[in-house]
């Protein structure tokens, strides 16, 4: 059953799904280092719908890492941690490919809020 353990949201599924056995792939190192500021958004004050919207930029955000490896296959040896951290920074995310003006607006606040979380003391 794929929701079994309930710590995988459901929303990022798709990030693990279509792969071949065997050796992890990248979405899936991604979804290990997004599952610690997921519990915390759900531990939070925020809304169902606001924390809702974060996760739907965090699925947004690895698919932009993603497609980063597809382009620059050298990348694959970087660990998914690194290509997280590089990629999130205080003023926001990476450039969304095929975005409009309000959703990179939502998704650079989502990375800003993230990289808070990743650059704070003990986590």
């Amino acid at each position: 059953m794929p929701f079994a353990d309930r710590s995988v949201s459901p929303l990022m599924v798709p990030m693990t799904c279509g792969r071949s056995f065997g050796e992890p792939q990248p979405g899936e190192h991604l979804l290990a280092c997004f599952q610690p500021f997921i519990k915390q958004l759900a531990s939070s004050s925020l809304s169902p719908k606001t924390i809702r919207k974060h996760v739907d930029n965090l699925w947004l955000l690895g698919g932009e890492i993603i497609r980063d490896l597809n382009d620059d296959p050298a990348l694959r040896k970087v660990t998914a941690d690194r290509l997280l951290r590089d990629a999130v920074h205080a003023d926001g995310g990476p450039l969304i490919h095929n975005g409009e003006e309000e959703t990179q607006r939502s998704f650079d606040s989502t990375c800003r809020k993230l990289h808070r979380f990743l650059t704070q003391p003990q986590r």
